[in-house]
């Protein structure tokens, strides 16, 4: 009980009970655009098994920046419910943040109800779909959701909101070259490409007053040779800083060109296909089942696998309070990611196979978790509800081969696990 995993944390205006957050991982749990009382459930389960504060994941601004049907997004309906789910989360002793953004070109018109927009015109490949730019009364229409939203979660009963503001999504793509092609104000430089994230995070520090606390979660790097590089993650990072929001997630990737980035390791991708409709998704399915591994190649596991990025932002910004996210499979973990100077940790493949996780290391200081990063968890959530494959009661014999195989090479690359 001497480790200081277990001590409170002032997060600007709120206060955690300790130093665990769980970060945002699309629960699909929102059936229908709606609150359920599974997503509830879980979160509730989430602040009994003794997290800091958890994170309902990703509430579109606008109906426009939603990419899937179990997504939220604001609208006063779903307020009862929220306010429900915090008030479950808050007698429980935890916090509870949202995360906000929006999704820009990664939809389809059948989802967002609307031809998606982004930075520039374009097309999909994953949907597919064309979309296009932003006209700017429409961009600064945007930013205006984005602060009526903070007033929308502090309604709901929520002490905290995260703007996504990473993974190629609409913030993200403003930011890449690659994708933000406009000749006005909002693109070419950097200073420009970063306006609208700027403009963002000053109407959200806004509204978020003196009572609600901010992150941002933003890349380090898109992971790819024309997306953001390091050094403009630096700068990007110094940019958020200076709205002196509360807390900077730093993660890597895009949902669309390094997803394996992000979450490390290989995507299952008879898993990923076995679980699309294929009314729905025909051509997505037969495309993983031919060239998935090509489309969305593997990165090799390691546990705290972005802590050596990590640690460059923190020496390069020691005033910014940056969280770091990434691998932790292990109370060792936390105390390592302390050790390095980082006052606050996100993490949720460990919280979705056990959402004890958080209580059993505060018992046991060699406690680790027994997610052996498979990532059928992920494989799983882009159709229907997240859940680790231990609580799945039938898998065809290929999901669990295919389960066996990816835990068995991961474990090669953690060695306390073959302790």
């Amino acid at each position: 009980m001497s480790s200081k995993l277990f001590t409170p944390f002032k997060l600007g205006p709120i206060e955690l009970r300790n130093r665990t957050i769980r970060s945002a991982a699309f629960e699909n749990m929102a059936y229908g655009n709606k609150p359920s009382e599974d997503l509830k459930n879980y979160h509730v389960s989430v602040a009994r098994g003794g997290v800091g504060m958890t994170t309902v994941a990703y509430c579109a601004v606008d109906r426009s920046g939603v990419s899937f049907d179990g997504q939220l997004y604001v609208y006063d309906e779903i307020k009862p419910a929220l306010k429900e789910l915090t008030d479950a989360v808050h007698a429980e002793g935890a916090k509870v943040s949202m995360q906000l953004g929006h999704c820009g070109n990664m939809t389809h018109r059948a989802t967002c109800k609307c031809m998606p927009v982004g930075p520039s015109n374009g097309f999909n490949l994953y949907s597919p779909t064309f979309y296009r730019g932003l006209k700017k009364e429409e961009i600064k229409t945007l930013v205006k959701r984005f602060g009526e939203a903070v007033d929308f979660c502090r309604d709901c009963g929520f002490d905290c909101v995260e703007v996504h503001a990473g993974h190629a999504y609409l913030i993200s793509q403003f930011l890449n070259p690659m994708i933000n092609r406009r000749r006005d104000e909002y693109g070419g430089s950097l200073e420009n490409r970063m306006r609208f994230m700027n403009e963002v995070l000053e109407e959200v520090m806004l509204h978020a007053k003196d009572d609600m606390a901010v992150v941002v979660k933003t890349n380090m790097t898109d992971g790819y040779r024309f997306g953001v590089s390091m050094e403009e993650g630096l700068e990007i990072a110094r940019n958020i800083q200076q709205h002196g929001v509360h807390g900077i997630v730093l993660s890597a990737g895009t949902v669309s060109a390094t997803p394996m980035l992000i979450l490390g390791g290989a995507m299952p991708y008879k898993t990923l296909a076995y679980y699309m409709d294929m009314k729905k998704f025909w051509w997505l399915k037969l495309g993983v089942r031919l060239f998935g591994r090509i489309v969305i190649p593997p990165t090799p596991y390691k546990e705290l696998y972005f802590m050596e990025w990590a640690k460059r932002f923190k020496k390069e910004i020691p005033e910014a309070n940056f969280i770091y996210v990434g691998g932790i499979q292990s109370r060792a973990n936390c105390e390592t990611v302390l050790a390095e100077g980082f006052e606050l940790m996100q993490m949720a493949h460990v919280l979705i196979q056990d959402t004890d996780f958080v209580n059993k290391m505060k018992e046991d200081e060699t406690h680790r978790s027994k997610c052996g990063r498979s990532n059928y968890c992920v494989a799983r959530m882009y159709t229907i509800d997240m859940k680790c494959h231990e609580c799945v009661d039938f898998l065809p014999k290929k999901i669990q081969k295919e389960i066996q195989k990816a835990e068995a090479k991961n474990k090669k690359t953690m060695p306390s696990a073959q302790k």
